[in-house]
């Protein structure tokens, strides 16, 4: 049987399952994957309906009155060939024709615009068509007879001419289509011959608004992005708030527009949209989705979907400069080696770093340091919101190796401390006190103590003092340095950089 997976065909053995269509596909475990069984298209009628006319081309939207039907189903074949019989500054009128109206000789208000049935000298014989060029009160012998309004094109009726004709009346047509998508996280699922299947959702990123535009590739970092909220609007993640991102590029949210929130509550977020928005000045446009809008509209709150981008991001940090070299010039980037510029040095610092600049730069800087200089870190996901914080201070949140100032070191110091955020650290509360610290812990003053956000490193146990040289109460412990303690403070400084990783380089 034929698949069709992210455009491309697939031969598969009847009875295959997602789990073989995703095979070698952009794909994250656990991941939602549409899969569209069949497509078909509705065309309707609807109740709007051109006139064309010696000035110009008008759309007359029906109401719906039971006189709206009735020109429909027994006036409308009537109006071609019909002239504009007379035009004053309130109406223009075109007929005649016969109808079967009833005559009704009272006053009436119209609205700028509406279109209505009249009799001329109060006889049904001489049937008009009338359209208010402005608002007025008229008695026209059929009542009100009011039965629609032009929405298109109204300007046309300063440019009607008494004696310019209709030459067609079309009603116009709606084409819809109807997909039967399913929207599934289970690789066992079953698959069929014509079946369409998408793994992941595709997004262009925004070249005008690159900080916004590396928010979004910060977010599909791991290479999915998880849906914190989800609304009949818009598909969110929260996952990186408490960010700096400026103003940029503001565009309307159409459907599939990608955008991020640059001030007010929940700065950083990311929503895709599933229908339509006004423009926000408080929304930057981060890009714009290519593929995948089914998985995006049936994404539940808590779900994750596989993301690629266009362009992918261009950050070599955490390679070795002979990787990085080879990974940047594939992106059109020339790589300027600094620091350790052998090729078995780890890139520990990129500028510039963002994809957009480095794009648009054409080169970019990478620092390069000893693979023995960059050291391994666990961190405890018990108190998420200080792990978050220090995260965000190291630049672990966004790239695989962060890096921490020293502030204070000095022989046989039981600790070493590095800087912090002293305003963002007035958010981290106090967690349980510890009964004791071991050598290598790694904690943060919380906002209990003055100098909360502080981080340091414990170099000896201690019963009485965290990694910062607080007691219990004014510490929070986060991890521990997985490394070697005695190659780190072998010739540390105070202004040092210390290069850290969570993960294997």
């Amino acid at each position: 049987m034929i698949v069709t997976v992210n455009g491309k065909e697939k031969k598969l053995k009847a009875g295959s399952t997602l789990k073989t269509a995703v095979a070698g596909e952009p794909y994250v475990k656990g991941g939602l994957v549409s899969v569209r069984l069949s497509e078909k298209k509705v065309v309707a009628e609807t109740r709007d309906f051109e006139i064309s006319t010696d000035a110009g081309t008008m759309v007359m939207r029906l109401d719906e009155s039971p006189l709206a039907e009735k020109w429909r189903s027994g006036m409308m074949g009537a109006m071609a060939d019909m002239n504009s019989r007379w035009v004053t500054h309130d109406i223009v009128a075109f007929g005649a024709f016969p109808s079967d109206l009833e005559v009704d000789r009272g006053t009436y208000r119209y609205a700028r615009y509406e279109c209505f049935l009249a009799l001329g000298g109060f006889d049904n014989n001489t049937t008009y068509l009338m359209l208010a060029r402005d608002s007025h009160s008229g008695s026209y012998g059929a009542g009100r007879g009011v039965i629609g309004r032009i929405t298109v094109g109204r300007h046309i009726l300063d440019k009607v001419r008494e004696g310019d004709r209709i030459t067609a009346v079309r009603p116009l047509m709606s084409e819809t289509s109807t997909e039967d998508v399913v929207v599934t996280d289970d690789l066992s699922f079953k698959l069929d011959d014509g079946y369409v299947v998408e793994t992941c959702v595709g997004i262009s990123l925004d070249k005008e608004s690159p900080e916004s535009a590396e928010q979004l590739l910060v977010l599909a970092g791991k290479g999915s992005i998880k849906a914190t909220e989800s609304t009949g609007s818009y598909v969110a993640c929260s996952e990186d708030l408490d960010v700096a991102i400026p103003a940029e590029t503001v565009r309307i949210r159409d459907r599939g527009s990608v955008a991020v929130r640059c001030s007010g509550i929940g700065t950083g977020r990311l929503y895709i949209y599933k229908d339509r928005r006004q423009l926000s000045p408080q929304h930057n446009s981060a890009g714009k989705a290519f593929q995948g809008m089914a998985i995006v509209s049936k994404a539940p709150a808590g779900s994750s979907f596989a993301v690629i981008t266009d362009p992918p991001r261009a950050l070599a940090v955490g390679m070795t400069q002979a990787e990085g070299a080879e990974f940047l010039a594939k992106a059109g980037i020339r790589q300027i080696r600094t620091g350790d510029v052998s090729d078995d040095a780890i890139i520990a610092e990129q500028s510039p770093e963002h994809t957009m600049a480095a794009l648009s730069k054409g080169e970019a800087e990478t620092f390069g340091v000893p693979r023995g200089k960059v050291f391994k870190i666990r961190l405890s996901e018990d108190d998420p919101l200080s792990v978050t914080y220090f995260r965000k201070i190291t630049g672990l949140n966004h790239k695989p190796v962060g890096v921490l100032k020293v502030q204070f070191t000095f022989e046989g110091l039981p600790m070493v401390t590095f800087y912090g955020d002293d305003m963002k650290g007035k958010n981290l509360y106090p967690q349980e006190p510890f009964k004791k610290v071991k050598r290598g812990d790694i904690g943060l003053t919380n906002q209990a103590r003055p100098h909360h956000g502080l981080i340091g490193i414990r170099l000896q146990d201690s019963k009485e003092y965290g990694p910062t040289g607080e007691e219990p109460y004014g510490t929070n412990i986060i991890g521990k340095f997985a490394d070697d303690l005695d190659r780190l403070m072998d010739g540390l400084k105070d202004d040092d950089n210390v290069y850290i990783t969570e993960v294997d380089l």
